[in-house]
């Protein structure tokens, strides 16, 4: 492929703005400058930089991000800055998507991708990827509680209950619970329905990963191999 091909393929602009970069000298592969758009490189494996800044080249992207609070899952966010802001611009310009959303005030794992078909198996209800949360919750957890979630709670404006795959106290305060769905609010909905009320919301994990713990909130991640295939671990 050749460099101006490389350089639009991972949004770093259009294909004019593409040339005017590696004309200008601002393009490196491997160490070397390079100034002719037309010069071709195997993208296997390929790293390049931009104004210094390191590029791995990726056909596609598959992020994790560790969501802090105060951040909206929506390129045209309404009351607070998008989680976008937190990712380089090249993402946007590849139209990279959230992967289902986190409220505004939910931290933890969020997965983004430029590939249509990986947020659709990640998003639709059909494909039951578990979700593991942790919430912390103004009240004790009893286990009357923790049954409920278990059984299912009927949540407002639902015709049928809402259950937990799993649902464990870690401390009095501290709830772990795992579910398939993706509905508004849910957790915080089936949290409220069983008795109790969520103060602060984590996603840990979905489907067979976890967010890494040294992932610091507002840090993100590019995936590999073996992250990818543990996401579609769902047993």
């Amino acid at each position: 492929m050749n460099l101006e091909s490389i350089l639009f393929s991972q949004g770093f602009g259009t294909r004019r703005q593409c040339r005017g970069l590696v004309a200008d000298g601002r393009v490196s592969v491997s160490g070397e400058p390079c100034t002719d758009p037309l010069a071709d490189f195997d993208t296997a494996g390929l790293v390049f930089s931009v104004d210094g800044a390191s590029w791995p080249f990726h056909e596609r992207a598959y992020l994790a991000l560790n969501k802090p609070a105060g951040y909206e899952c929506s390129r045209d966010p309404q009351h607070h800055l998008s989680v976008f802001h937190l990712l380089p611009p090249q993402f946007a310009e590849r139209n990279v998507q959230c992967v289902g959303r986190l409220d505004q005030d939910t931290t933890g794992l969020l997965l983004l991708s430029d590939d249509g078909q990986f947020v659709h198996a990640f998003t639709s209800p059909k494909r039951k990827v578990p979700k593991i949360y942790v919430a912390t919750t103004r009240h004790p957890i009893d286990d009357t509680q923790l049954q409920a979630l278990r059984d299912g709670v009927l949540l407002h404006g639902e015709r049928t209950p809402s259950a937990a795959l799993a649902a464990s106290a870690r401390s009095g305060h501290e709830l772990e619970l795992s579910v398939l769905e993706g509905k508004y609010h849910q957790v915080k909905r089936m949290v409220a329905a069983a008795g109790n009320r969520v103060e602060a919301l984590h996603r840990e994990r979905i489907g067979g990963y976890t967010l890494p713990a040294n992932l610091a909130p507002g840090a993100w991640k590019w995936l590999d191999d073996a992250a990818l295939a543990a996401l579609r671990n769902t047993g």
